[in-house]
Formats: C-alpha cells, sequence, structure tokens
C-alpha cells in the first residue's frame, strides 16, 4: 500500500475517533451523562392505534389525490376490516368536502378513523394473512 493508501486511512481512522470522543463526550470537563430517565419511556402502540393511523393516512392521501393512494389494500397494509373502515370513512370524507371543504373532510377522516378503529378494536381479525404482535 502507498504512502497516499496509509494516509487516507489514518485520516478515516482520526476521523473516526474524533467523532467517537464527540459523541460520548470523552476528555471535556463539564459534560453531563445521559440517564435512562432522560429518555422517553417506551410505549406499546395498540391494535386500534394502528388502525386509525393506517385508515386516516391512506383516507387522507385518497382525497387528496396522492400519487399513492391507487395502491392495492394489501399494499397499504390494512387487513380486510381496515380496509372496509377505510371505504366507508373515505366515502363520507368525499361527501363532506364537497360541503364543507377540505379541512372539514380530513377532521372527519381523523375522528370516524380512531372512532371505528376503537369501536372495532382494531379491525384486524378478518385478514388471512395478519398476524398478532409478540
Amino acid at each position: 500500500m502507498g504512502s497516499v493508501g496509509r494516509s487516507t486511512r489514518r485520516a478515516g481512522i482520526g476521523c473516526t475517533l474524533a467523532l467517537l470522543v464527540a459523541l460520548t463526550g470523552c476528555g471535556g470537563t463539564g459534560t453531563s451523562e445521559i440517564t435512562p430517565s432522560d429518555s422517553p419511556a417506551p410505549r406499546r402502540t395498540t391494535p386500534a392505534e394502528v388502525c386509525a393511523s393506517l385508515v386516516s393516512y391512506w383516507a387522507k392521501e385518497a382525497l387528496r389525490g396522492g400519487k399513492w393512494a391507487g395502491i392495492d389494500w394489501e399494499q397499504k397494509g390494512f387487513s380486510n376490516d381496515q380496509y372496509e373502515l377505510h371505504e366507508q370513512i373515505l366515502a363520507a370524507a368525499r361527501a363532506e368536502q364537497r360541503k364543507r371543504g377540505a379541512a372539514a373532510a380530513e377532521a372527519l377522516i381523523g375522528r370516524e378513523s380512531q372512532a371505528r378503529c376503537e369501536a372495532a378494536k382494531g379491525a384486524t381479525g378478518s385478514s388471512e394473512n395478519w398476524r398478532p404482535p409478540r
């Protein structure tokens, strides 16, 4: 290996070490340590929350005419029941959009997705390819 290769490799190692020192705070004075209490506690997402997020996202995309709104329901991650909720909510949102505008339609999507997914406990049991979280 020539002197150029060795100097490039040394520079790379030096940059990596400098980055590690900067990230870990090594060698500095007055640095504070991060404690577990500084990090947010992990939170488990319920099937109803996942359902509401999926249904709401895709209904809003369809309402806006988003680029990916027309992909298959399985590609969107829906169960059979979630897809049915999506179609019902989207139809109601389109009617709301004609009456009161896009903002009112998107608000309806948010409310209805949350309420209907909670009532259906996530609407996950009807899909042959769905598996419960472990």
